[in-house]
């Protein structure tokens, strides 16, 4: 605990750089003024972009958050450009990430193949003569990164966070989710149908009449279906606890004699005798079928996997196709431009080597110095409101401080960047070059198995326009694409930093504290550190939470799923109080004085309005509703904020308003 003590007060005596950047002032435009901006604040900040902005055709939104790797994918498009034709030595960074995009580049080659490159697997698949030759087919697969039915990962292990183990999940799905199978609403109908019609198309495709390809896309349908039976749903999936089940390797083969849980670990190269086994339903279930389902039943499934798996590196015939189907569930009008799409997957496969190339021209080291003050102010803000928490006694407020003293910060792109030495690329061979990342993806991955965690790791790539917490590391990351406006911007004044890049720091720092986050130790192992009283108190705060943001209602009648999105949901409450928090310690904070007609509080709010500016297809936000943990961004915004008092205050926000909540009903929570 002294080392804790010690390392918070380091962290805390860092202040703003010694030479700070010149401010300028960034004009706030597009305000609707005539709309209350306590009725919708979303609105009333974004009104004006939202209802002017297109959403190109060949993209499902516009915007900020996700949609801005649309515009980051033409900046890397434009290094590519340059780099492919550059003179590079043999091996170079700059010879592999231009020879890989230079091979995806050339469709007249990639055309001319049809699907030839995929033919010698088709005929392993032919041979598939028994469930022990069906099983090492599918361990030579996930050899390429392939997973069929079984997904095979290394990663540290929840009760020892220091050494990685084998965990295995629930896999083998078409559809996006489980309840995709079982919903019976007109969307989800439209969406099962046009999976069908794709994996028929994709049999065609192969040589199969029209008739024999419908046939054979219903069996694999089915087949899917059966599966999705045992699948955990997402809320069911955020129970740290009910998925680590880590069971001896002679166990599983004694229970799952089909699988043959030995064999094919030897052919995964895997040594270990215990694995994590997350979901064990769906391998009881997969133990069954291989069993009861016909042998040629699952070969025709093996066959739509991996024509599905590799339809976009094959011939135009396979990419329109695998873009039908997509286009139903996301609503995108027309295919992306093949050097977005190459962007995109240069990115996907040697993603730290184009990274080297991408912050070297976008990412200044001072502005990594500035964000590092950022999130150290925020950690401060944070230590001093678990100190004011009146729900949490002293004991708990120890363990909370020292876990988050002990936080790994990482900001723009890693110490040590990964080398791709194993990676083999030609120019003239698209497929082959994915074939070999995605292999040495693999060898790396399975070099780990039983070693020390490396604690220097990144698991995204610097140019993504994300950020995350990873609780079994006990850390948060900030990559180079993220800080950028108008989520940072280094000449901008603090209220728009902090509204900002800071609500997202206070929200990967609250995942530290969330539903889940709060299972983990200081040092990233799931371990009770709680008081059995302050554990109560906080999980009825989290229940709070889920009720409430059970009850904003999304095109029309679909509601947010507040069971699976509530771990964001509380990052976004808690992530605004601790910034506006760090905020109020800047001079401008503290100042009065307006800027452009607002007041430093009301540009540190406009900011979290604008950085989930986002508009998308009607389609994609049906997809969104059900599979992803974030609420849609006009939530992101206006939920948070009505449980934020400092907002009532700076924009008068009055009872009679749409998002007025009495101050008793207001979820704080950290």
């Amino acid at each position: 605990m002294k080392n804790s003590v010690i390392l918070l007060i380091t962290i805390f005596a860092i202040t703003a750089c010694s030479n700070p950047p010149k401010k300028e002032i960034v004009p706030i435009t597009g305000i609707d003024s005539t709309l209350r901006p306590g009725d919708n604040f979303f609105r009333y900040v974004n009104h004006k972009w939202y209802d002017s902005v297109q959403i190109p055709s060949s993209q499902a939104g516009v915007g900020a958050y996700m949609f801005m790797n649309y515009p980051q994918r033409l900046r890397l498009q434009g290094i590519l450009d340059s780099v492919s034709q550059s003179d590079n030595s043999d091996g170079s960074v700059g010879q592999k990430v231009g020879d890989f995009y230079a091979s995806g580049m050339d469709t007249v080659t990639i055309n001319k193949r049809g699907y030839n490159p995929i033919k010698p697997i088709l005929a392993k698949i032919e041979g598939i003569s028994d469930i022990s030759s069906l099983m090492n087919f599918v361990a030579a697969e996930t050899k390429m990164n392939n997973s069929s039915i079984i997904a095979f990962g290394v990663s540290p292990d929840d009760k020892n966070s220091s050494i990685n183990i084998a965990h295995v999940y629930q896999t083998g799905l078409g559809l996006p989710d489980r309840d995709y199978y079982f919903n019976k609403d007109a969307s989800t109908l439209a969406i099962q149908q046009a999976y069908k019609k794709y994996l028929a198309t994709l049999f065609q495709l192969t040589g199969s009449t029209a008739e024999a390809a419908k046939k054979d896309a219903n069996l694999v349908y089915d087949l899917d279906k059966q599966l999705a039976v045992s699948h955990k749903t997402r809320v069911e999936l955020r129970d740290i606890k009910a998925n680590y089940n880590k069971i001896a390797v002679t166990a599983l083969a004694n229970s799952h004699k089909n699988i043959g849980w030995i064999d094919l670990l030897n052919n995964l190269g895997a040594k270990t005798d215990s694995i994590d086994v997350g979901q064990p339903a769906y391998y009881d279930t997969l133990n069954k079928l291989l069993k009861t389902v016909p042998i040629d039943s699952w070969k025709l499934y093996q066959k739509a996997n991996t024509i599905n798996r590799y339809a976009n590196a094959l011939s135009k015939d396979f990419v329109d196709a695998s873009f039908e189907y997509a286009k139903v569930l996301s609503g995108q009008a027309v295919q992306k431009t093949r050097g977005e799409k190459m962007a995109s997957s240069v990115d996907n496969y040697l993603g730290e080597a184009l990274g080297q190339l991408y912050v070297k021209k976008y990412f200044p080291e001072e502005a990594k110095e500035r964000v590092l003050d950022l999130v150290n102010n925020l950690q401060k803000a944070y230590a001093v409101r678990i100190d004011n928490l009146a729900w949490m006694s002293d004991s708990t407020k120890i363990k909370s401080k020292e876990k988050l003293a002990a936080i790994t910060k990482k900001i723009g792109y890693p110490d040590k960047w990964k080398n791709y030495n194993h990676v083999n690329i030609a120019r003239d061979t698209y497929f082959e070059n994915v074939v070999s990342a995605a292999t040495a993806a693999y060898e790396l991955k399975l070099a780990k198995l039983d070693q020390p965690v490396d604690k220097s790791e990144w698991y995204t790539t610097p140019s993504t326009v994300t950020a995350y917490n990873n609780p079994s590391a006990n850390e948060i990351v900030f990559p180079a694409g993220i800080l950028q406006p108008p989520y940072f911007d280094n000449n901008a004044d603090d209220a728009l930093n902090y509204g900002g890049i800071g609500m997202v720091i206070g929200h990967e720092l609250t995942h530290t504290f969330d539903d889940q986050g709060a299972q983990f130790d200081k040092d990233g192992n799931v371990k009770n550190w709680w008081t059995k009283d302050d554990y109560e108190n906080f999980k009825s705060r989290i229940q709070k939470v889920i009720d409430m943001y059970s009850t904003f209602t999304v095109l029309d009648s679909i509601h947010i799923k507040g069971a699976m999105t509530v771990g964001e949901n509380t990052a976004d409450i808690a992530g605004i109080a601790v910034a506006y928090d760090a905020f109020k310690m800047t001079k401008e904070g503290q100042d009065s004085t307006k800027i452009g007609g607002f007041t430093p509080d009301q540009r540190f709010f406009i900011s979290v309005a604008k950085i989930w500016r986002v508009k998308m297809k009607d389609e994609f936000l049906r997809l969104w509703i059900n599979n992803n943990p974030h609420s849609p961004p006009v939530w992101r915004v206006n939920g948070p904020l009505m449980n934020t008092t400092p907002f009532y205050k700076a924009f008068d926000v009055k009872p009679q308003d749409s998002m007025f909540l009495p101050k008793k009903d207001r979820i704080t929570i950290w």
